[in-house]
């Protein structure tokens, strides 16, 4: 397995908006966890791309996660469950090199576990930040994670995932990271 390199990989959040936020199974953790994610990104200089599934009747990214967005991260509107569906996100994902693509959002089952195995189809390395990710039902989420770790993708949780990204406790950000996790 390759460690990702900070500059070839990209955070993509999918679909944390106002209408589903409010009916997933357990989302404040989920919420907690994105928000970390953000912030590690945010610390390593880790690019972000956001999705937003038929915003128009879906709402908006929530607060809980827009305070933490970069001023320069995306928001790509989107009607097809895979963002690989949407030319807009694989347009911005690749105007930069990337190899690496580390997923959060909801829904789990859908929206989530299609971007997964497209990015997997598409030739990223795809790590999926288990704790940082839910359905409606408990069940959907467990699997969508079974799926996601069985066609490749990597699952780790989100402290998991900033660390590996750091790979060393001499790295310039590491003291930022730490207080992150505390």
């Amino acid at each position: 397995m390759e460690i990702p390199a900070i500059e070839t990989s990209v955070l993509v959040l999918i679909d944390f908006q106002e209408r589903l936020v409010r009916a997933m199974d357990g989302m404040e953790p989920v919420l907690n966890r994105a928000q970390l994610l953000l912030d590690g990104a945010a610390a390593l200089k880790l690019d972000a791309i956001v999705t937003e599934q038929y915003p128009k009747g879906l709402g908006a990214t929530v607060p809980e996660v827009a305070e933490h967005l970069p001023m320069t991260a995306p928001i790509v509107a989107k009607t097809a469950f895979s963002a690989f569906g949407e030319p807009a996100f694989r347009s911005v994902l690749e105007s930069e090199y990337r190899r690496t693509i580390i997923v959060a959002g909801i829904e789990a089952h859908v929206c989530v576990l299609q971007t997964v195995f497209d990015g997997l189809n598409a030739g990223y390395q795809v790590i999926l930040a288990a704790d940082a990710v839910t359905s409606r039902s408990a069940a959907d989420r467990a699997t969508a994670i079974d799926a996601a770790r069985s066609a490749g993708a990597l699952v780790l949780s989100s402290e998991a995932i900033l660390f590996w990204l750091l790979r060393d406790a001499h790295h310039p950000d590491f003291k930022a990271i730490s207080k992150l996790v505390r």
